[in-house]
């Protein structure tokens, strides 16, 4: 049973990118079941058209699927534009579109590099820059960055999504301050090892997830219930003097300093 009330989003419209899967699923999942209606964007229809039958039959809400590439604006713009038209409205945006693998630095090739830097940060920009044309500008609403806290220190083999995540805080609190006065409030999320994600299943396999959570303060990995949780309340009325902040929700990892040893026990010998 959520702590939040049920029609706490009610009259509300979201759009969430990587809504298919993951973390931006559960945030779908959690607006659409406190009553928002809700788009979800992914470049791919695989799981796109199950993620949105999955949200409907568990909340009773219909679900808009659209397919876009976060990295091509035109493909944006147009995705957000049906969103405005079928919906009627536009009052939440959340970047939850991501990639990420692990490469060290030295075998990272250009192309991998600007594959996830497109994805996580230009296409966080394009999002929130689309939805401000067609509506935020005018109207005002909230964006919601997923950002993460790999970048707070050096974490090997992790150097693209750290300089991707960070170009996602500076996007939150540049925006924040700018599009502010007009009513926007921008802020984000920055996620420790979610345990119930393909991502960190790949990022870490068996014995290392047991390593992970020895070596966070509350002994746990996170779920995509605590992230769809606090998204909840950033995105409430409860948070409206919150704006241009990045939420850690990690366990107390980042205060460890332990990136750099996890990573270094999941190098081959």
């Amino acid at each position: 049973m959520s702590i939040f009330r049920d029609n706490i989003f009610e009259g509300r419209v979201a759009l969430i990118t990587g809504g298919g899967t993951g973390i931006g699923h559960g945030i779908a999942m959690a607006l659409a079941g406190h009553g928002a209606q809700v788009a979800i964007l992914s470049r791919s229809a695989e799981h796109l058209e199950p993620a949105a039958r999955e949200i409907a039959e568990a909340t009773g809400r219909a679900c808009l699927p659209l397919v876009a590439d976060v990295r091509i604006p035109e493909q944006v713009e147009s995705a957000v534009a049906r969103v405005v038209s079928e919906l009627g409205r536009l009052d939440i945006v959340v970047n939850a579109a991501a990639g990420n693998f692990l490469c060290a630095a030295a075998d990272l090739s250009y192309n991998g590099f600007g594959t996830v830097v497109d994805i996580d940060a230009k296409g966080t920009w394009n999002v929130s820059k689309a939805a401000y044309t067609a509506w935020l500008g005018s109207q005002g609403g909230q964006i919601l960055n997923i950002s993460a806290t790999l970048h707070y220190g050096g974490t090997p083999a992790q150097l693209h999504v750290s300089a991707a995540k960070a170009a996602v805080d500076a996007l939150t609190k540049n925006l924040a301050v700018e599009w502010g006065p007009q009513g926007i409030r921008v802020n984000a999320i920055a996620p420790g090892p979610i345990g119930d994600t393909e991502g960190t299943r790949r990022l870490l396999p068996g014995p290392i997830a047991g390593q992970v959570e020895r070596a966070i303060p509350v002994r746990r990995l996170g779920r995509i219930d605590d992230i769809a949780n606090l998204a909840l309340f950033v995105l409430s009325e409860a948070a409206s003097n919150i704006q241009g902040e990045i939420i850690v929700s990690d366990g107390g990892l980042s205060l460890t300093g332990g990136f750099g040893l996890l990573f270094e026990a999941m190098k081959k010998p």
